[in-house]
């Protein structure tokens, strides 16, 4: 039997925890449906002692005997240590602070928290041979990107280098810290934050009145600047992969309109939205079969332009704007969004809506 690369390996894992997830009843059942093919992944030998150790012997202080669920080994040395958790068990600060008292005690850099759905990396970057209070590096498995999977690749048998992971988790740590500021920024924009731009812009004087008045306008420009952005990438990126010339995607594009009424107008984000779809199913069905039809009150994207095969809906002419990705048996889940960046947090459920009909 052909044996699967590790995308396809970890992509295979992250459909069979979601059909899986919801009978399994045990932490022990967590371990063996979930966890452990997550190790297999990775390329370790789960039947290898000298490999991958279950209840790793982890003495901490006058406590003797304490156990780790697992550790993996390299050149006869534990290289990362697991602790495992019932998948509806919440990874909370004390369920942390297990493991912290573990990864001190032994010789690994690397500590992981998981429930079989959510997989948290720790390593000692504030202190050394103390776990850090956060993780560098976390991941659902359920609904994994190409890019976290790059990152999880370098925990990969094949391709652990210490110093390598070392460096990428400070530059993941730091990322995801000016990430979550910038999201945070973006979303409801601090008093320096909007006093920073204000400044540059404005000669005057910068009293409140005015910090309240640019603080608006920094909200609201940032959100139109970060979806353009998004949308022009995506825009790029299809125009790339696309086999067709613009003509002809032009003229595609135009036939997918049915039977066109006056007052239905389809707007730049509806259009957006389609784009971006597009984007995220593209590697689970060939673009070209994928079409769009606008309603009054809803956007449809479907495969091969057939209502019977609905990817996704979107209702973004309300107050409340929402998603609906459709599951296997065509049933509507909706989600509600902020601004059209959210529907990356459904990319995989997209792409597994859109999976459904990659056969035709």
């Amino acid at each position: 039997m052909q044996q699967l690369d590790f995308k396809e390996a970890i992509r295979t894992l992250s459909d069979r925890v979601a059909t899986l997830k919801d009978s399994i009843s045990t932490e022990e059942a967590t371990k063996t449906a979930m966890i452990l093919p997550f190790i297999q992944s990775l390329g370790y030998d789960i039947f290898n002692p000298s490999e991958v150790v279950p209840e790793f012997t982890a003495d901490v202080g006058s406590k003797k005997g304490e156990k780790v669920d697992y550790a993996i080994f390299k050149d006869k040395k534990p290289i990362l240590i697991i602790e495992c958790k019932h998948y509806t068990d919440s990874l909370s600060i004390e369920k942390s602070a297990q493991l912290a008292r573990y990864f001190g005690v032994t010789e690994t850099k690397f500590a992981l928290l998981t429930n079989g759905i959510t997989y948290r990396f720790y390593s000692d970057l504030e202190s050394t041979n103390v776990m850090d209070t956060k993780p560098f590096f976390e991941v659902d498995i359920t609904q994994i990107t190409d890019n976290q999977i790059e990152e999880l690749r370098r925990f990969s048998k094949q391709q652990f280098d210490l110093t390598q992971i070392l460096d990428a988790a400070a530059e993941l740590r730091y990322a995801k810290a000016i990430r979550e500021l910038f999201v945070s920024e973006v979303q409801e924009p601090s008093e320096d934050f909007a006093k920073y731009f204000a400044s540059k812009v404005y000669t005057g004087k910068v009293t409140q009145a005015k910090l309240d008045y640019f603080g608006k306008i920094v909200k609201k420009t940032l959100n139109l600047t970060v979806s353009e952005m998004v949308a022009t990438r995506l825009k790029n990126a299809l125009a790339r992969e696309s086999e067709l010339s613009s003509a002809e995607l032009q003229s595609k594009e135009i036939e997918q309109v049915q039977e066109p009424k006056q007052d239905i107008e389809t707007t730049v984000e509806e259009m957006e939205a389609f784009y971006m779809v597009k984007s995220i199913v593209r590697s689970r069905i060939d673009i070209n079969r994928v079409f769009y039809r606008d309603a009054k009150g809803h956007f449809s994207i479907l495969a091969d332009d057939s209502v019977r095969k609905p990817i996704a809906k979107f209702y973004l002419n309300s107050s409340k704007k929402k998603i609906g990705i459709f599951d296997a048996n065509k049933n509507e889940v909706q989600y509600e969004i902020q601004t059209l960046d959210d529907v990356f947090k459904y990319a995989s459920a997209l792409e597994e809506s859109a999976a459904g009909y990659a056969k035709g």
